[in-house]
């Protein structure tokens, strides 16, 4: 049985972690490398910075806070937002991270999420995705930080995502991102039953439970979470402790 993986989630701007509802009223929070330390020590799996404004302000991804990152933490490091290119991956791994997470600009250049599994390796690349329902019920793939419907179908980018080399899927639910109502069961179960390569569940997450739902309801590999760890309302390994409970396995990581 494959383990399931707690992945804390750090939205970045300006250098400092932020906090937001539905993508807007962004809250500042904390220094980043202090948080992550904190859950490398409840033995988080592996941590996100994702810079939730570079992509559409043109800003570089935060290269400091990622060579500190990556000098100081011993758990895998995923950066996302601003990488537009190869150069981008290259800067950014050679920085420290370890995988790569490229949302607005796979959707622009779809060639781009091809050329860096090819040059880095698909454990490299990671494609977030943030969907939301229409009108009509169907989900549809935003970007520029949510600002900008596609009109792309969910599952039919995701496939394609697979199949020109990305070796993850970060999933965002834009309609559950920051409610804490638990995460949307729906849309995760539909791109995991249609890929196969591992999917990371986001958006939403207001308790233990939603998590232990979220492993139960689908097959995720991976459930990232923020506002329950960053507001100190549970631990990591208080989750996995309830998640064993719920004969979830998990990984144990010994630092």
């Amino acid at each position: 049985m494959l383990r399931k993986r707690i992945i804390p989630c750090l939205d970045i701007k300006n250098g400092k972690v932020v906090k937001g509802i539905n993508f807007v009223d962004l809250t500042d929070i904390g220094d980043p490398i202090e948080y992550a330390k904190i859950y490398e020590n409840q033995c988080a799996d592996e941590v996100v910075f994702l810079d939730i404004t570079a992509s559409y302000e043109g800003r570089k991804t935060m290269k400091a806070v990622i060579e500190k990152g990556a000098n100081e933490l011993r758990i895998p490091l995923t950066v996302g937002g601003g990488i537009r290119n190869i150069e981008d991956f290259r800067e950014i791994l050679k920085s420290g991270a370890d995988k790569i997470s490229i949302n607005s600009s796979a959707v622009n250049n779809p060639t781009l999420i091809e050329k860096a599994s090819k040059e880095f390796g698909s454990q490299c690349v990671v494609v977030a995705i943030d969907s939301k329902r229409d009108e009509k019920g169907n989900f549809k793939v935003y970007i520029n930080g949510g600002r900008e419907n596609t009109e792309l179908n969910l599952i039919d980018w995701a496939k394609r995502c697979e199949q020109l080399g990305a070796g993850e899927i970060l999933l965002t639910s834009m309609d559950a991102d920051g409610t804490k109502k638990g995460y949307d069961i729906e849309m995760t179960k539909l791109v995991v039953d249609n890929v196969n390569i591992p999917v990371i569940a986001s958006g939403g997450c207001g308790n233990i439970q939603d998590i232990v739902n979220v492993f139960k309801k689908t097959n995720c590999d991976a459930a990232l979470i923020a506002s329950l760890l960053h507001y100190k309302e549970t631990t990591i390994d208080k989750i996995k402790n309830e998640l064993e409970k719920n004969n979830i396995s998990v990984r144990r990581v010994k630092r």
